[in-house]
Formats: C-alpha cells, sequence, structure tokens
C-alpha cells in the first residue's frame, strides 16, 4: 500500500493525490456509520411489535442511541487533542465493534433495556469516529471547498442510509407480526419465547457488523493518514478562548440538534407512516424498502450538492435545502396517499447538504479550536435523540400523520442559520 503521509516540502501534485488517498480512506468510515445508523430505523418497528411499545417509548432506541453524542463528544474531542485524529477514529470503530457484538446478548435475553445499552456503547464509537472524521474532511484541503469534500463523503455516508433499511428490512423485520392483541392473549412463558425467537433476527446482521468494524479498525491503524497540526491541539497548555465566544459556531450547534432531531424523526416514523391505511397501506417489509428511497435522495443530493458546492456560496444552498424541505413536509401532512408519501421521501433529497453544511460553517475559522468545536457540533446531534421523542409523544396524542409539525420547526431554524446565524465572528475573526 502507498505511503500516503504528507510531505510538507513536497509539490502541490504529490499533496494533492495523498489527500485524494486520505479522503478515499476515510470515505469509508463515513459509509460504515451511515448504514449502522439507519438500522435504527428497522429496530423502531422491529421492537414495537415485539415488546408492544407505544410511540414515544420506541423512540428510546432513538433516545438512547443519540444521547451518546451529547455524553461522548467532548471526549472525544479531547481523545483528539491527546492522541490525534487517526488513533481517535481506530477507538471509535473498535468500540463500534463492541457495541455491535452486544446485540446478541440482548437478543438473547430478548431485553429492551440490554438493546438500548448495546445501542449506546454502539453510538458512542459513532461519536468519536464523527467527532474525528468531520473535521478531518473539512480541512484535508482548501477551505474554500470544505463543505464540497464533506458533501462528498457524507455522500457515501448517504449510500450507507440508502442499502441499510433494504438490507435490514429483509434480515430482520418479521413478515407477519402478532398483533397487540395477541400478544396480551398469550402466556408469559409462551410470550417470552416469542419475544427470543423474534429478537434472534438481528443476530446475524450485527455479527457480520460487528466482525467487520474491528478489522476495518485494524486496517486504519495500519495506514498512515497526513496529520493536520494547524487543526490540533496537542501538548497546549494554559488558557484558550471559549467556544461560546463564537456565535456562528453556537447557532451551528443549534442548527445540527434540530437538523438531526427532523431528519432522525421522518426517517424513524416512515416505515409506521406508509403502513396506514390513508397513506400507504403496505406491509412493514414493503415500507423499509421505500425508506431506501428516502435516504437514497440525501445519497444523490450529496453528489449533486458537492458539484453545486464547488460554484455555489454554501449559505444559499443551505438555505433553498431548508425552504424545500419545510414545504415537503407541510405537503405531505395535509395530503394523503402517493403524494403524502412522495413528499415525505422526497424531504431525503433537501436534507442530504444540510448536515455537511452547518457543520463546515460552524467550524469555519476556528484555526486549532476545529476539533474542540467539532465536539460541540457533534454533541449536539443529541437532537436526534430528543426529538423523536417528543415527535413519538405528539404522535400518541394527535397521530403520526400530524406530528410532523415537529420536522417543520426544524427546518425553519435552518433556514434562519443560512441566511443570518452562519456568518463568521468571534475573537481572532475579521469581520467581513
Amino acid at each position: 500500500m502507498p505511503n500516503i503521509a504528507v510531505s510538507r516540502s513536497g509539490g502541490t501534485s504529490e499533496a494533492a493525490t495523498t489527500y485524494t488517498g486520505a479522503l478515499a480512506t476515510v470515505t469509508s468510515l463515513f459509509f460504515m456509520w451511515g448504514f449502522v445508523t439507519v438500522l435504527n430505523d428497522i429496530l423502531v418497528p422491529h421492537l414495537k411489535a415485539i415488546f408492544d411499545l407505544g410511540y414515544a417509548k420506541v423512540m428510546l432506541i432513538q433516545f438512547a442511541f443519540f444521547s451518546a453524542y451529547f455524553i461522548f463528544s467532548i471526549p472525544s474531542a479531547k481523545l483528539i487533542d491527546w492522541i490525534g485524529y487517526k488513533r481517535t477514529m481506530v477507538v471509535g470503530l473498535m468500540t463500534m465493534g463492541v457495541g455491535a457484538l452486544l446485540f446478541l446478548p440482548a437478543a438473547s435475553a430478548a431485553s429492551y433495556v440490554l438493546f438500548l445499552c448495546a445501542l449506546m456503547v454502539l453510538a458512542a464509537g459513532i461519536t468519536a469516529l464523527q467527532v474525528a472524521a468531520n473535521p478531518y474532511v473539512a480541512v484535508l484541503g482548501p477551505e474554500r471547498t470544505g463543505s464540497s469534500r464533506l458533501n462528498l463523503t457524507q455522500a457515501f455516508n448517504s449510500f450507507g442510509t440508502m442499502i441499510g433499511p433494504y438490507l435490514g428490512g429483509l434480515l430482520i423485520l418479521s413478515a407477519n407480526p402478532k398483533t397487540s392483541d395477541q400478544l396480551h392473549q398469550m402466556p408469559a412463558a409462551a410470550l417470552q419465547a416469542y419475544r427470543v425467537q423474534e429478537a434472534s433476527s438481528v443476530k446475524l446482521p450485527y455479527l457480520i457488523i460487528g466482525i467487520a468494524l474491528i478489522l476495518l479498525g485494524v486496517v486504519i491503524g495500519m495506514i498512515k493518514l497526513p496529520a493536520m497540526p494547524h487543526a490540533e491541539r496537542h501538548g497546549e497548555t494554559g488558557p484558550k478562548t471559549s467556544l461560546w465566544k463564537y456565535p456562528h459556531l453556537v447557532f451551528g450547534a443549534i442548527g445540527i440538534f434540530v437538523y438531526v432531531g427532523g431528519e432522525v424523526s421522518i426517517g424513524s416514523f416512515l416505515i409506521n407512516y406508509f403502513t396506514q391505511k390513508n397513506i400507504g397501506n403496505i406491509s412493514e417489509v414493503a415500507a423499509a424498502g421505500f425508506v431506501s428511497y428516502y435516504w437514497g435522495g440525501a445519497m444523490f443530493g450529496r453528489f449533486i450538492g458537492s458539484a453545486i458546492l464547488q460554484k455555489v456560496e454554501t449559505r444559499i444552498v443551505l438555505g433553498i435545502a431548508a425552504a424545500a424541505a419545510c414545504a415537503l413536509v407541510i405537503i405531505s401532512m395535509l395530503t394523503v396517499g402517493h403524494v403524502a408519501m412522495w413528499s415525505i421521501i422526497l424531504v431525503g433529497f433537501f436534507n442530504s447538504v444540510m448536515f455537511p453544511s452547518i457543520f463546515t460553517l460552524g467550524i469555519a475559522k476556528l484555526g486549532p479550536l476545529t476539533g474542540d468545536g467539532s465536539g460541540m457540533l457533534i454533541m449536539a446531534i443529541v437532537g436526534g435523540a430528543m426529538i423523536p421523542v417528543m415527535q413519538g409523544a405528539l404522535a400518541d396524542r394527535i397521530g403520526i400523520h400530524h406530528a410532523f409539525i415537529l420536522p417543520v420547526l426544524c427546518y425553519v431554524y435552518i433556514f434562519y442559520y443560512a441566511l443570518r446565524g452562519s456568518k463568521p465572528s468571534g475573537p481572532g475573526i475579521a469581520v467581513a
């Protein structure tokens, strides 16, 4: 394998080749965490049926998963300061592998609590991976094209989220899940046996995922990646500037919070939404296939967005995407049948550029504080824990159809951030 370490004294072409190899290597990580994360959309209806859960309680799946971002983001940022970007990525992959393997005892015991614990460990690893990989890609080349690079790598993340629901639906979902009334009529022993049998469908997928993640961690550990000393704080001591003095970073963290919350809320409810008689009136397995279109739209949108962002300012692209997504969710809420289905699916296309655009706008001009700023932004992914639970509680009260009002409010804020909140400001940043 060629040495891909950057030589600072080397020519421009050598650096470009080096960065291309490094970018390709890190892109594989984006694919893996996208694939693993989207399987939560399969676990939601699967565990809802097995354990006879309401919408609010089953959304604890997303709460357990995304709350790990809040807990482990700042420690992950400190880990970058101590051991660098590459080693933090390796730690993240190994932790993800352990979390995936914990699904095996959770399934054997048919314990909802153990499933939630396994999800939190898995997400802790993804947190370390995201805190390291996102800013690494953003600074791996000219600042002007940071959003474009991150959109490109996020496109492969979306490739993982596109194929995940289809494969997960085939391997995990039951073709004929028992109804709530049938579960209530079963004796306790028979009910537990049924739950163990149904839960066992997650064992093979997560065993394969766990082994693959650990092997990938070993491979990444053996590869040389270029260091980014201008975006690290190794050995730095003494006082440092507070991140709260950079409004574009703080507003960006709120933007990440509502974006992830809105995107995850929509994805989590799609299978149950499409099975509604007045929407799609299809089976859960068939609905899982349509979820792939939602995430597939994000993949194609990121490839297209990567090209557009080479020419158009990031704030403009973000604002247009937020306005379009907001309009599409409202259309889905006000209609039924295929119009409601396809309008909500199309939201995925406009979601595509949001995370990488908000992220690069948020860490703009932070210099050595880039790693810490990344930690704050990734911590804000906790929105994926809180907003789906809020939407679940809303769905239990007013119905799943109109509970999508919550993502509408999320996109309204993102539109504001694109127009006003994303302008870089703070200590050491010249006002344009």
